[in-house]
């Protein structure tokens, strides 16, 4: 009897841990479950972006950075968007107005509208391809209505021109177009070329017009001076002249007054005026060969001579 009361015993006892042992595991599993529950239920959004989640299929919300739940097998992540600035390069070939073939490079810059997320995923398939097509429309409206010089001084009217027209039209499709740039508008190399040529000509006629200018002014000025220093010598032989006679007239006066008589005054007058012109060519720099009559009083006398006749022929003549 003993050893069946404690052989039943042992037996609750077993029975008990094989209860707890089964407890124990299913509660794990339930852990476990609620714990993949959570993992699949869980998700985060990075910064700069937004997940599109859908619930059987159909568009259910957006949700931004941050961490969010959704329901596990009915709700499900159906697209990341990036909310950064995109940019996208454009190069096209057009005609200007004057019939000049260039090749145009644009910038633009555009994002995904934050309020209009769903629209820009479930609307447009290709949003770059689009934003080039809306592009190379707008570029080959703007440019042929310009000319050459008119494109090239006028880069930033067309750029803003071209970014409102693609910017109605990415509105529509939820996307932003932040910034269009022209950064090129460049022409054959045998337009380049002309071009430079036309500069050159029309710089190296500016450059002969200054030259002249400058040319022409020299040439007043120099006359001008030229003009100025011809008065100021004649003025000053003038002044020499007078002071001369003036000198000449104190002279016959100082000699009349000591009683000489006009004849002998002449005389000396002349002989004076005789000397000085020997004295003025003998000092004289410059190389000459001067042959008169040096021999006094009988040179002196045939200059005199000469000077007399002169004087009263000219006063025969008057």
């Amino acid at each position: 009897m003993g050893g069946t009361v404690c052989d039943d015993a042992r037996c609750a006892q077993n029975k008990g841990k094989t209860s707890m042992s089964s407890a124990f595991v299913v509660w794990m599993v339930v852990i476990v479950v609620v714990v993949a529950i959570l993992v699949v239920s869980i998700f985060v959004v990075p910064q700069q972006q937004a997940y599109i989640v859908e619930r059987f299929g159909k568009f259910h919300k957006v949700q931004f950075a941050g961490i969010h739940m959704k329901i596990p097998f009915v709700d499900r992540i159906s697209m990341k968007t990036n909310m950064r600035v995109n940019q996208l390069n454009v190069k096209l070939e057009t005609k200007t107005l004057d019939n000049v073939f260039v090749t145009t490079v644009a910038s633009t810059q555009f994002r995904v509208n934050p309020e209009n997320v769903a629209t820009a995923y479930y609307e447009l398939r290709d949003p770059a391809g689009q934003l080039r097509s809306y592009m190379e429309d707008a570029l080959r409206s703007a440019i042929p209505s310009l000319t050459l010089d008119d494109a090239f001084a006028r880069k930033d009217d067309i750029a803003a021109d071209v970014q409102k027209t693609v910017g109605n039209e990415m509105s529509r499709f939820g996307f932003t177009v932040v910034k269009t740039l022209i950064t090129a508008i460049d022409p054959s190399t045998q337009v380049k070329n002309a071009m430079d040529s036309i500069n050159a000509a029309q710089r190296e006629k500016e450059a002969t017009r200054q030259r002249a200018q400058a040319q022409r002014i020299q040439i007043e000025t120099q006359a001008a001076a030229e003009a100025e220093k011809t008065r100021l010598q004649g003025e000053g032989q003038a002044n020499y002249r007078r002071e001369i006679a003036n000198g000449i007239v104190d002279q016959i006066k100082s000699l009349q007054a000591v009683g000489m008589d006009i004849v002998d005054v002449n005389n000396v007058v002349l002989f004076n005026q005789y000397l000085d012109v020997m004295r003025s060519l003998a000092e004289s720099p410059n190389a000459k060969t001067v042959v008169l009559p040096t021999s006094t009083p009988g040179g002196y006398q045939d200059v005199y001579g000469q000077m007399t006749k002169a004087l009263f022929s000219a006063d025969e003549q008057k």
